[in-house]
């Protein structure tokens, strides 16, 4: 029977008119186990954004303009509507259901899987118009045999060698922070904090170092509640000299409703369920999680850890490049060599292997051949993958995940065939604005959004524009995507500070031509003061992390500025520089070719 069908099934039997999964867990993640891909289970569209609304005669699927030409495709006979929720006309997931219910309606969710905020955001919504919100989970009965377990795997100690920065320095900065808010208790879910905080990492996500976890800090004590078969004798060694009770996972809901006096939580990334389960008259403090705000500012250790990885991997991304460039000759004279963008998915991979402290990819590898390079999130299969030829664009986003930190880069460059003007034109525009932002200088205390445009301004002025973020934050062996900065059109009220990584990343996408888009990784660093400075402001800059050459044949030249060729040569100089000495002479012979002045 269809698994929709069957929701609807259970839904009339318990009196629920509509039912919500959004596409996380119950720790706000993005990136997340198999056990909790819920939406992905029913619907069969596989972006990792994204939420689905079942009602007993209706479904949609909303999700963000990244994926709209990837959900077109998954979700094609399905019975499932894509919701566009980027683009402006686009009813929000309580306007589509108002239309669609009646005065007492019920529509169910499962708490765990919802943040505190929108949570109050559902309820908010639907309160003048008589529909009520009930927690129930309608999934666990239907997905059962097939379902993955919560993973298992042995949490381990991160070396403070690579942390930079104690547990003990740690735990104490954020209880200072606690104790400004008066708070007794601070409650953690996200993972990736969970792992800054206490030095630890695991393999229980993929491409994501973390543990499943919760943690409960307070003024004299530190609990982690965790599935007991994660802790192995080392682990435990390092948590008991660390003085961390340990406590079972599903433990932390009487852990809570036991609280007394004021607790801490950030409402954006702790869920209702966790919320729900302290007791009544407590005093709950509402406010960014200081984890999340701290973890951002990267430690002079961790920056030169990031600065090693990029070494690490740029030797990678140079055998990979002269690879298939010596694969693309050699299809031109042999019609029997075939490569598919699986092939070159895993020969990158081959050579970060080589790489030291590598551990895995960071992100699924986007290796978008032609059009596929037009799907923002595009996923190769092995069963289902383009073929390459000596001719096109190709798009190659990736990333790797060493004990130093964590990379993400993309790269566009050109198979073979004469290039059309306007490809080239299209990847120079992307260039002007990747430059722009990159040499971009900006007081202390500038959002993200507010330098936003300088990566879009040529593709503006040329009446073309993309729809995802122009930078997000980077983790420190930790989450390829992490918060709270970002740089793209949207609000977003974190000021940009000292040690932030974010990614530099426009592109332009033409459906069924060509993807292009051109990343680098930035630190946000203080600009130094020079005699030309008028003010006593402070400012400051990125310092471009990444070291990988640009497809030079793809600009049109006479498009760029002095300034901007001045950038682009010394970077390919420094490039050049860095990487050669790490490369065999025939290597690092092909790469200063790559790397030449403009």
């Amino acid at each position: 029977m269809n698994k929709i069908k069957r929701l609807r099934n259970l839904m009339r039997t318990s009196g629920v008119a509509a039912y919500i999964v959004p596409g996380t867990d119950p720790h706000a993640s993005e990136y997340m186990a198999a056990h909790w891909m819920e939406m992905q289970w029913l619907s069969g569209f596989t972006g990792e954004a994204g939420t689905l609304v079942v009602t007993l005669d209706d479904a949609g699927l909303f999700t963000d303009s990244r994926y709209y030409l990837q959900a077109d495709i998954e979700l094609k006979d399905t019975g499932i509507t894509l919701m566009r929720a980027s683009d402006i006309d686009c009813p929000s997931v309580e306007e589509w259901l108002i239309s669609r219910l009646k005065a007492n309606d019920i529509v169910a969710v499962n708490s765990e899987m919802w943040s505190v905020n929108d949570y109050e955001t559902l309820l908010a919504s639907f309160l003048n118009h008589d529909i009520s919100v009930k927690n129930i989970d309608l999934i666990a009965p239907l997905w059962t045999d097939s379902r993955p377990p919560i993973p298992s795997s042995l949490l381990y100690p991160y070396d403070e060698k690579y942390a930079g920065e104690s547990v003990e320095d740690k735990l104490n900065r954020i209880r200072q922070t606690m104790a400004k808010h008066n708070a007794d208790a601070l409650i953690i879910s996200a993972l990736d904090e969970i792992a800054w905080l206490l030095n630890i990492r695991g393999n229980d996500v993929e491409y994501n170092p973390v543990v499943i976890s919760y943690l409960l800090l307070e003024k004299e004590r530190c609990t982690l509640f965790i599935n007991s078969a994660k802790i192995d004798e080392t682990a435990h060694r390092y948590l008991s000299s660390l003085h961390i009770i340990v406590r079972e996972y599903t433990e932390v809901y009487p852990a809570l409703s036991a609280l007394h006096g004021s607790v801490m939580l950030d409402p954006a990334r702790v869920n209702e369920a966790l919320f729900a389960a302290l007791p009544e008259g407590t005093r709950i403090i509402k406010e960014q999680s200081p984890v999340l705000i701290d973890k951002s500012r990267k430690n002079p250790i961790e920056l030169e850890g990031e600065r090693k990885a990029m070494k690490q991997d740029a030797v990678a991304l140079t055998r990979f490049f002269k690879w298939l460039e010596e694969k693309m000759a050699n299809m031109r004279t042999d019609n029997g060599l075939r490569l598919t963008e699986w092939d070159l998915m895993e020969q990158l991979h081959e050579f970060r292997l080589q790489g030291d402290n590598f551990i895995e990819e960071s992100f699924g590898t986007i290796a978008g051949y032609k059009g596929n390079g037009a799907i923002v999130h595009y996923a190769a299969t092995p069963d289902n993958c383009a073929t390459i030829h000596p001719e096109g664009m190709l798009l190659l986003d990736s990333g790797g995940q060493y004990l130093d930190g964590t990379t993400d880069i993309t790269r566009t460059v050109w198979l073979g065939g004469d290039i059309p003007q306007q490809a080239k034109l299209d990847y120079t525009y992307v260039l002007k604005g990747h430059i722009a932002l990159a040499r971009a200088r900006f007081p202390l205390g500038t959002r993200g959004n507010q330098i936003d445009a300088l990566a879009k301004q040529y593709m503006w002025q040329a009446g073309i524009t993309y729809g995802h973020g122009t930078g997000h934050g980077v983790g420190h062996f930790l989450g390829c995507h992490e918060g709270p900065q970002n740089i793209r059109t949207d609000m977003n009220p974190t000021q940009l500070q000292p040690g932030n990584i974010c990614s530099d990343e426009p592109g332009i996408y033409r459906t069924g031509q060509w993807g292009i888009r051109i990343e680098n990784l930035v630190a946000v660093q203080d600009e130094p003061t020079t005699e030309a400075t008028t003010t006593n402001d402070r400012f400051l800059s990125f310092e471009t992390l990444t070291l990988c050459y640009y497809d030079t044949s793809l600009i049109e030249i006479t498009l760029l500025t002095d300034d901007e060729k001045q950038w682009l040569n010394d970077y390919h100089r420094r490039v050049a520089d860095t990487i050669c000495p790490l490369l065999t002479s025939d290597e690092a012979s092909w790469l200063r070719q790559k790397c030449k002045d403009i």
